[in-house]
């Protein structure tokens, strides 16, 4: 088990405001599962149009923050630092289903789970939830492949 402080989510993530989707990483056990957390908070900037009468964080940046969480564990997995060599990226989305909006205020737990692992193509199963209620579940691709030149 490790926490992970934003200090070093930004030594594993090549993501900057305000696309960094992870604010704290509570546990992560390699080659198995990761929990994190992304703090919802009325400043972020799609709020302003998403929507201005009743902020609703947009589905596709929960699922971005679960992507998020998978390139942290998918990295842990395969060293205790990352490559800058390794470009690590969301290449498929199957079965995701909203089933609670996420608004400002929220805390959202990420749990994402290796299901298995074929060369450079990752698989995962992942939950966001908010006060134990699950707001969104789906399998992600994940590829580790090297940079182009």
């Amino acid at each position: 088990m490790s926490e992970m402080y934003i200090e070093e989510i930004r030594r594993f993530l090549p993501h900057r405001y305000p696309f960094l989707l992870v604010d704290r990483v509570l546990e992560c056990v390699p080659g198995e599962s990761l929990t994190a957390v992304k703090n919802v908070s009325v400043n972020e900037p799609h709020f302003t149009g998403h929507f201005p009468e009743q902020a609703v964080m947009p589905g596709v940046l929960i699922i971005e923050a679960l992507a998020q969480a998978t390139g942290l564990l998918g990295f842990r997995t395969m060293s205790e630092e990352p490559s800058k060599d390794v470009l690590y990226m969301l290449v498929g989305i199957d079965g995701v289903r909203f089933k609670r909006q996420v608004v400002p205020g929220d805390q959202l737990i990420l749990t994402v789970n290796i299901e298995r692992r074929s060369k450079i193509i990752w698989k995962f199963s992942c939950e966001a939830r908010v006060d134990g209620e699950l707001c969104t579940a789906a399998s992600l691709l994940c590829a580790a492949s090297p940079k182009a030149e």
